[in-house]
This record gives structure tokens, C-alpha cells and sequence, in this order.
């Protein structure tokens, strides 16, 4: 749960926020709003030590009740809105958005808006959700999958799933459509990093993307040390010296992850190194909670509520001038000025705003 929701008031009570004039959004760096991160839900079925470790988010957790989120319709208005502002792709996470009853509706809502739509997704039922999702008009999904080890992988899940129907979860979304696929894997010192040349080897020449995240210091429960952190630079190293790889250019400007390729011509693989290559001078990205609340950045620590204006009979335009102030006012860096103390601060969790 959000340590604070910052209320917004409209011209309908003491507050006006400047009319947005058209021109491209830019923050106090100067950065353009590109991405929409939006989750549409706060639960998860796995209980990932970096993310929902079960001794936080145990039996007695309180997670948001079904009328504090927003519905589909809501969550497609405010994307329309975001859109109209500059916004070129959605992607939908969670929690594990999947667990969200019928999200196939809400990918109907959203597939003819002019925006690249993607999922995140743990993959554990995306083997009966994938041809659905392709038919709803999902573009591309991507998968976290921190192993191929089935011991350790039950064990960073902390729910006793197995690596094998993940496995067949991928198969199933390539052969829908749903491809190139993205695969995501958090590199954790001592857990799992041993296995990183195996996750690159796997899934060389299959098509699909394996990009190495470094651990993370996101929200309050992770127990995050640095010592903990595995540089991207290692990473790429120990993949390389296996198999050679080139440095490749970014798909666009703001994109996280640093593209490589293998000189044979077996694919690529990405680094997204937010703890030792910070790219907050390049972020691009906003983030919509489940309850509607606007956060500006992964770590923040308090967001900005957009639930209020949508129930409260705001009309677009409010909105949307709400939104671009918003991002105008926004000048977060925290990956550029981190530390051992900024590092345990209370910050909003990741399973409530999405990875």
C-alpha cells in the first residue's frame, strides 16, 4: 500500500491546475512523457523474496478491496487521456495482472487506442490466457523468470510453482502471436546468479529476449543490499565470454534496457542496470496504480490521485491538465543519487505500482 496518495483538487473546489497547450510535455530535466505503466491489480500469486516476501505479504495482508480499484472502463478512459498527452505505449502489470478477472476485456478496450500495448506477466496461467489475449489485440507479452533451475526458481517464487509450466506458458504465447518474447530475469548475488550464462544459452536462437535485471532497491520489504547487486557489466562479461556479443542501438530514445547481440547471429539479450547505469536522465515513464494514483517514478513515495477527479465528475480536459502538471512538476532522479540511506526509506512497493 501507498505510504501517501496526495489528493487533487479541480476547479471545482480550491485548486486549477494550468491548462495543457498542446506542445510536447516536457519535465524540469526536460524529458518527454513516452510510457504508461498501468497495474491493475495489487495481488500476486507468487511471493518473490525481491518483490512480496510472504513475511509481509502473508494470510493477513490487506490488499485493496474490488470497489478501491479502478474499473476497465476507468483504466481505458484515463489511457485515451494519457495518449492524447504524448503517450506511445501501455504496458500492463501488477501484482500479477493475469489474477484480474476477464483482463481480456480490458485488452479489448485498449488494442484500438494508437499505442503499443504490452503485459508483464509471472507466466504461471499464461499457457490459458495467451490465445485470448492475442484475440483481445495484446501486442507482446513479457515474462519474469528468474531460473530454469526448478529448485531455485520454487524457491524465488516462494510458492512452490514450477519452472516447467512458466516454460510452457512462453510456448504458448509465441505460438499465439504473441512474440518476440521478452524474458525478464532479476539477478540476485548468491541465488541465482551462477545460472545467468544458462539462461543465455537457453534461449539463444529461440527469437525471444532474455534482458538481466539488477536487484533492486524498490519499496520498504526486500531486505536490498548492495552487496546483493550483480552489475550488468558482470553480467555481460560472463555471457560474453561464452559467446561474443556486440553492443546494438536503442529501439528509441528512453529505452531502459541496453541492447546486445550475439556476433554469430544467435539474437539478443538486454541489461537493465538501474543501480550501478542509472538512465534516469533519459525515464520517460509514468505509472498508474491500481486505485488510480499517478506515481513519476518506481521509487517513489507518495502519488498523485486520479480516482478522485474520475469519480468525482471531472471532465477530460480537468484530467488531463491535472496530468500534465504533474509531469511539467516532475523531477525525479532517485537511481542518480541513491545510497545505503536513501535505500531505506519508505518507498511504495512494487507489486502495488508494477515493476
Amino acid at each position: 500500500m501507498p505510504e501517501k496518495v496526495i489528493p487533487i483538487r479541480t476547479e471545482r473546489g480550491d485548486f486549477t491546475s494550468p491548462p495543457w497547450d498542446g506542445s510536447p510535455l516536457k519535465d524540469t530535466l526536460g524529458r518527454q512523457m513516452r510510457d504508461l505503466r498501468i497495474s491493475v491489480t495489487d495481488r500476486c500469486n507468487f511471493r518473490c523474496v525481491y518483490c512480496m516476501p510472504r513475511e509481509v505479504f502473508d494470510a493477513n495482508y490487506r490488499f485493496l478491496p474490488h470497489g478501491a480499484i479502478l474499473t476497465f472502463e476507468e483504466i481505458a478512459r484515463l489511457a485515451r487521456i494519457f495518449i492524447g498527452l504524448g503517450v506511445q505505449k501501455i504496458r500492463l502489470t501488477g501484482g500479477e495482472p493475469l489474477v484480474r478477472k476477464d483482463l481480456a476485456k480490458l485488452i479489448a478496450l485498449l488494442a484500438p487506442l494508437d499505442a503499443d500495448l504490452t503485459l508483464t506477466t509471472n507466466g504461471s496461467t499464461l499457457a490459458r490466457h495467451a490465445g485470448d489475449l492475442k484475440r483481445a489485440g495484446l501486442a507482446r507479452v513479457t515474462v519474469s523468470l528468474d531460473s530454469l533451475d526448478d529448485a531455485t526458481f520454487r524457491a524465488m517464487n516462494d510458492a512452490d510453482f514450477p519452472v516447467a509450466k512458466v516454460l510452457d506458458g512462453i510456448t504458448t504465447a509465441a505460438a499465439a502471436g504473441l512474440a518476440p518474447v521478452k524474458i525478464n530475469m532479476v539477478v540476485k548475488r548468491g541465488i541465482n546468479d551462477h545460472q545467468i550464462v544458462d539462461m543465455a544459452r537457453h534461449w539463444r536462437g529461440s527469437g525471444h529476449i532474455v534482458r538481466f535485471i539488477e536487484f533492486m532497491d524498490v519499496g520498504s520489504t526486500n531486505g536490498w543490499r548492495m552487496d546483493d547487486v550483480v552489475p550488468s557489466a558482470e553480467v555481460i562479461r560472463r555471457i560474453g565470454e561464452q559467446f561474443p556479443l556486440e553492443p546494438v542501438d536503442p529501439n528509441y530514445a528512453g529505452e531502459v534496457a541496453e541492447r546486445w547481440r550475439y556476433r554469430d547471429g544467435a539474437g539478443e539479450i538486454g541489461a537493465i542496470s538501474s543501480v550501478t547505469q542509472a538512465f534516469c536522465r533519459s525515464c520517460n515513464r509514468m505509472r498508474l496504480s491500481t486505485e488510480g494514483a499517478l506515481y513519476t517514478c518506481l521509487f517513489a513515495q507518495s502519488g498523485h490521485d486520479l480516482k478522485q477527479l474520475v469519480r468525482g465528475g471531472a471532465s477530460d480536459d480537468e484530467i488531463r491538465n491535472r496530468i500534465a502538471a504533474v509531469w511539467r512538476a516532475r523531477g525525479d532522479r532517485y537511481s542518480e543519487i541513491r545510497t545505503a540511506e536513501t535505500a531505506k526509506q519508505r518507498k511504495i512497493e512494487m507489486s502495488y505500482i508494477g515493476g
